[in-house]
């Protein structure tokens, strides 16, 4: 076997592998496999973060999309699902292959994050704090919306064929429906992690490690950093009666798909518990309440029974509605608020910060990673002010980043799902991290497991051959 760098026409044999995207960022994963005449993408992912990563969701594609004969799905975060409707309305003719919970999800997920883009060039255009005239959504709903006709769920684990290629689904752990894929052409297989989850994850199962991988790719979110061992019920309980004890409000940035949910099922825990007083809860999300509604009917995809979920959802009171919306950031009070986007990107979360974040009495718990450029990653550097709408918002608010509700494997996580695979894999490469998690998690790779490992560059593209 042979994995080498190219950029030269495919040959006849094995498997091409071209990394588009997730390169030394934790967004915008996108990977195209080629095996014969047939050419699929693995997910199809929003850039998030700073400028010069966000500016690349409007560049047009490397590749032309009417090209693909399918779409692999891993799972229905944005960051792997966001930019579907730009795919399809470019020219995608073939499926979206994915489980049938990423389906579901990415019901909620897309049309609400082509609502959220259009609500958010409305309102630039009319405060005129937008740099382009007009400000333009990446998508719309109906964009969103019309890429959904393309999905076809596929079991997990049995194997399916495109073109020339086949490829079968394990869970991941994660969130709803996550999954690995594994990509099998001419005998020799091909697996992409996703996103894993964690083997202790409070609501999810754990993820399941590939058969007999040939090659892998994996993510590395995590992959410089241990999980720590604190309990989260009992940190989020500090932090909750603290703020009480002061009368002030205790907003929780979240995503919407699984940070929510993991979220709500903590509070519940510290409610029964007695751990801190038991006050109003509000989720403040259209998608996050969606979400929560399909997490009470897909009790086969986790952990919690039909009572259980039923008890943790029902600890919330959930805002649907624009005015409902706009009651809630006028009100004050000892509350809890968990409101979409999970680092503070954009959502109904930026009013809820707007009238928080000036008052000391109030807190700010991010609950997970916050990738560079977002208002949550400059919240948890000690920022002062934020800019939100155009406006700067001075930040009083006691500023908590609790890192332990995190849905990612962390550095031990990765290397285990390798270890436990069916058989030790050729080469590995490392992608979806920043530069120094990519790096250490390649080192502790080849270190520990003895495995050639390497962190691609943009757009480089490796054959791997069948041996002749």
């Amino acid at each position: 076997m042979a994995a080498r760098s190219s950029r030269e026409p495919k040959g006849t044999g094995g498997l091409r592998v071209s990394f588009l995207g997730a390169v030394g960022t934790v967004t915008g994963s996108r990977y195209r496999v080629e095996a014969g005449d047939t050419q699929v993408l693995v997910d199809c992912g929003l850039y998030q973060g700073v400028k010069q990563l966000r500016l690349r969701n409007r560049r047009p594609f490397s590749f032309d999309p009417e090209t693909l004969d399918a779409l692999l799905l891993t799972h229905a975060h944005v960051d792997h699902s966001g930019m579907i409707p730009v795919l399809v309305r470019d020219g995608l003719r073939g499926p979206v292959l994915c489980s049938e919970p990423t389906r579901d999800l990415s019901g909620v997920v897309l049309p609400d994050a082509g609502h959220l883009q259009e609500e958010d060039a409305g309102y630039a255009n009319r405060k005129g704090f937008s740099r382009h005239q007009p400000a333009l959504p990446l998508y719309t709903e109906e964009d969103a919306r019309t890429a959904l006709e393309r999905f076809a769920p596929v079991p997990f684990h049995a194997w399916q064929r495109v073109g020339s290629l086949e490829f079968r689904l394990i869970p991941a752990g994660h969130i709803l429906g996550a999954a690995s894929v594994e990509v099998r052409a001419e005998g020799r297989i091909l697996a992409f992690s996703g996103d894993l989850g964690r083997s202790d994850d409070l609501l999810m199962h754990p993820p399941e490690s590939p058969e007999a991988p040939d090659w892998v790719v994996i993510e590395s979110t995590y992959g410089d950093r241990l999980h720590e061992a604190r309990d989260p019920i009992r940190a989020i309980a500090e932090v909750l009666g603290r703020t009480l004890d002061r009368g002030g409000v205790l907003l929780v940035p979240a995503f919407a798909v699984g940070r929510t949910q993991t979220f709500l099922y903590c509070l519940h825990e510290i409610f029964e518990r007695g751990l801190a007083p038991r006050v109003p809860v509000y989720v403040n999300s259209p998608m996050a309440t969606d979400v929560t509604d399909l997490f009470r009917r897909s009790v086969a995809h986790h952990r919690l029974t039909e009572a259980q979920c039923r008890n943790v959802c029902d600890v919330a009171t959930y805002t649907r509605t624009p005015e409902a919306s706009r009651e809630l950031v006028q009100r004050r009070g000892p509350m809890v608020i968990v409101s979409a986007s999970g680092m503070a990107s954009g959502g109904r979360v930026l009013h809820h910060l707007r009238a928080l974040a000036p008052d000391r009495r109030n807190t700010i718990l991010l609950p997970g990673f916050q990738a560079p450029g977002t208002r949550g990653d400059a919240l948890v550097h000690g920022a002062r002010t934020i800019r939100i709408h155009g406006q700067e918002v001075p930040v009083e608010a006691e500023v908590v980043q609790l890192d332990l509700l995190s849905a990612h494997a962390d550095q031990d996580g990765l290397l285990a799902w390798i270890r436990d695979a069916g058989q030790r894999p050729e080469r590995v490469f490392v992608t979806h991290g920043e530069p120094v998690a990519s790096d250490a998690l390649r080192r502790r790779i080849e270190q520990d497991l003895h495995v050639p490992a390497s962190v691609p560059e943009l757009g480089e593209t490796f054959d791997i051959d069948v041996p002749g």
